[in-house]
């Protein structure tokens, strides 16, 4: 008696060969792209490190120093105005990337993706070790951080605009807020494994926190040089591609150009902005961005401060922030593609978030139950809006009915939303070092802020008439 198909084999057979590629590039795409994110979580685990309160740490018999409040710091992170040099430090990075993405998008349209992405990665992998290998090198000078800083942020901005024009071009509008939610929890993903990376090496050798998610970062370059394919229906030979398309014709199918090769113009920045909804959501994910990112830089030296924990058990806290994030990107995919309204979905969750930030900087530190659930709380409400804009809303507008079936302004749209939102990104942490040091109240007062301006401008969404 002859045996039926195993059932593992049966159910791998039935996917067709294009349901398995899209699956490969969402995975893919989503190891790329968490990697990015893990490379620049290190710096705010290292932040308590690099200045301590040295009153608690036993000095080294063998150690003579004259300053007890200052020696077991990182000069030039000793001195009273620290809180202003890491704010330097987070801005030398974020102002970079900010206007590093607004022309990394033109690049993304014009360039071939999988060689854009695996140099943008190798090289971003370079600075961030680079910036751990002043540990080893004994560097104390701030110019040098302050330029490896710059350089990784210009290096960073390769990612956004290539991905997202990658599984824009695989996946179609019909669940594409679900299934780039899903795919989006590579940012929470990526932050949650760079705090324990960095959190593993901080107290020993921090140079190690760099330089780790530094070579992870290059690795994931590699893997993509040998095996991102940057859109549908690829032709991996030339012998398959005639066949296909041999077999196409005679079935009265599409032409084979129109398969394999896309003849459509790079679409301008100005013809970009006049895209319905794309200023809106771009302040929109401005606000909301500045409110992330100064979760993402500060979180863990307010926790420090604030809780008394350790840079590790700090950092370790931290990441209850982003596994919120992760549900909250989720549920709001879900919530926009089953009402087929983006602009709401984040109109509400930023309403709810401000309440949130001011409960948690009121109760949040009373126990360890009250702390987790406040985390877990403020970072679905805080990253689910910011996540939906960059994915489904910058997918949605990208491929907009006005482009005409313009497949290529997909990454030009991305990069000019993420960019105007890394804006806010540069100012939220910047505002937290110059704030900070007047109370942690204040800080909370500005996110709180910030939060009700996007809220304001999500709802005038609606009034241009873009039912996202």
């Amino acid at each position: 008696m002859k045996s039926s198909l195993a059932p593992g084999v049966r159910f791998i057979t039935s996917f067709s060969r294009d349901s398995w590629y899209r699956g490969f590039i969402l995975l893919l795409t989503f190891l790329f792209y968490t990697a990015y994110h893990l490379s620049r979580k290190p710096i705010s685990i290292v932040k308590s490190e690099l200045h301590r309160n040295c009153s608690t740490v036993i000095r080294p018999v063998e150690l003579n120093v004259t300053n007890n409040a200052t020696w077991c710091d990182w000069a030039p992170f000793d001195q009273d105005n620290y809180q202003a040099l890491f704010g330097v430090l987070d801005n030398c990075f974020l102002v970079a990337y900010a206007i590093g993405m607004f022309f990394s998008g033109i690049f993304g349209e014009r360039l071939p993706l999988r060689y854009y992405l695996s140099a943008g990665m190798l090289l971003s992998g370079l600075f961030t070790a680079l910036f751990g290998l002043g540990f080893y090198w004994n560097i104390h000078s701030l110019g040098y951080y302050g330029f490896i800083q710059v350089m990784n942020g210009l290096m960073q901005t390769t990612g956004w605009p290539a991905v997202v024009a990658c599984v824009g071009n695989w996946f179609g509008k019909g669940r594409r807020g679900f299934i780039m939610g899903v795919w989006n929890s590579h940012t929470s993903v990526g932050n949650i494994l760079g705090s324990l990376i960095a959190g593993a090496f901080v107290s020993s050798a921090w140079g190690m926190s760099f330089i780790v998610p530094g070579l992870i970062i290059a690795s994931t370059g590699i893997l993509c040089f040998f095996f991102l394919i940057e859109s549908e229906s690829p032709s991996f030979s030339d012998q398959e591609s005639a066949a296909n398309d041999t077999h196409m014709q005679s079935n009265g199918d599409i032409e084979p150009a129109q398969t394999t090769e896309d003849h459509s113009e790079a679409i301008s920045f100005c013809g970009a902005l006049r895209i319905p909804g794309v200023v809106e959501f771009s302040l929109c994910l401005l606000f909301a961005k500045l409110v992330s990112y100064t979760f993402l830089y500060w979180l863990p030296l307010y926790i420090s401060n604030v809780a008394h924990f350790e840079a590790k058990e700090a950092g370790d806290m931290s990441t209850l922030f982003d596994v919120g994030g992760i549900v909250g990107g989720i549920m709001a995919g879900v919530v926009s593609d089953y009402t087929g309204g983006r602009a709401t979905t984040c109109w509400v969750m930023l309403i709810a978030a401000a309440p949130m930030l001011f409960l948690y900087n009121s109760i949040g530190q009373r126990s360890l139950g009250t702390t987790i659930g406040m985390l877990l709380l403020c970072g679905g409400l805080v990253n689910g809006p910011y996540a939906l804009i960059t994915t489904a809303v910058s997918a949605d507008l990208g491929t907009h009915e006005t482009l005409r079936g313009n497949s290529r302004a997909l990454s030009t749209v991305a990069a000019i939303i993420d960019g105007t939102g890394s804006i806010g990104a540069a100012l939220g942490p910047l505002l937290a070092g110059l704030i900070s040091p007047t109370g942690w109240n204040n800080v909370f007062y500005m996110l709180i802020s910030a939060d009700m301006l996007a809220c304001l401008v999500s709802n005038s969404t609606e009034l241009v008439a873009i039912h996202f």
